[in-house]
C-alpha cells in the first residue's frame, strides 16, 4: 500500500524563508536577487515591505507568481514637504554633486536617511528625502527557494 504524502508545506507569519524576485517599476527593472542569492527574511517580521510579506503567505517551495504592491504596502506616497531647500555647505561632499545623485546624510539622531538632489540654484540645493520609490507602485515576479522554521 503506498504511503499518503505529508502535504506541502505553505508559508506562515513566522517562517524563515529564502525567495528569488525581480522588482519593476513601469516595466522597469529596479532590483533582481538573479545572479546573487535569494533575499532571506521571516515572515510578518517586518524586514521587507508589507506588500512583499503578504504575497508570500500560502506559497509553497517552488511557488511563482507576479504581484502587483500599490505604494501604501511599498514605500509609501511621495510627500512634497518631504522636498526641502538647504544651503549648499549642509551636504558635505568631496567634489562636485549633481541633479539626480542619490547621497546617504545622517540625521542629528544617528539614522542614516537616503536623499535625492533635485536641484542646485547657486547655494541652493533642492534635495528630496522620500525614499526613491515612495509613490510608485511596484511589480515583482517571486520564486519561493526554502521554507524553514
Amino acid at each position: 500500500m503506498a504511503k499518503q504524502q505529508d502535504a506541502a508545506k505553505v508559508i506562515k507569519s513566522g517562517d524563515k524563508i529564502a525567495v528569488d524576485y525581480t522588482g519593476r517599476v513601469d516595466g522597469v527593472v529596479f532590483d533582481t536577487s538573479k545572479g546573487r542569492e535569494p533575499i532571506g527574511f521571516t515572515v510578518g517580521a517586518h524586514e521587507v515591505i508589507g506588500g512583499f510579506d503578504e504575497a508570500v503567505i500560502g506559497m509553497e517551495v517552488g511557488g511563482k507568481k507576479t504581484i502587483t504592491i500599490p505604494p501604501d504596502k511599498a514605500y509609501g506616497p511621495h510627500v512634497d514637504k518631504m522636498v526641502v531647500i538647504v544651503p549648499r555647505q549642509v551636504i558635505k561632499l568631496d567634489g562636485e554633486f549633481k541633479p539626480g545623485m542619490r547621497l546617504e546624510m545622517t540625521l542629528p539622531d544617528g539614522t542614516a536617511r537616503l536623499l535625492t538632489i533635485v536641484k542646485i540654484d547657486g547655494d541652493a540645493v533642492t534635495i528630496d528625502l522620500n525614499h526613491p520609490l515612495a509613490g510608485k507602485t511596484l511589480e515583482f515576479d517571486l520564486e519561493i527557494k526554502s521554507i524553514g522554521e
